[in-house]
């Protein structure tokens, strides 16, 4: 659990939420922080979407590129 919060201090936490958004609010909110946790890690530990990392032939055009305008004056 959290530390230094204790069964009173979540009993009266979730009080405070049943008060403010209602009981039928509640699965809704809870479903809606479920989803928010899992694609938060999903986005933390999956591979990332976007690869910059340059390819072998890109690197080599642009080393062939250089030196063509480095003969060039």
């Amino acid at each position: 659990m959290i530390p230094g919060v204790g069964m009173t201090e979540l009993i009266i936490i979730l009080a405070i939420v049943l008060v403010l958004f209602g009981a039928k609010r509640l699965p809704e909110l809870a479903s809606g922080f479920g989803k928010a946790i899992k694609n938060f890690k999903k986005a933390t530990s999956g591979p990332d979407e976007i690869d910059v990392t340059p390819k072998k032939a890109v690197a080599e055009n642009r080393d062939e590129i250089e030196e063509k305008q480095i003969k060039q004056g």
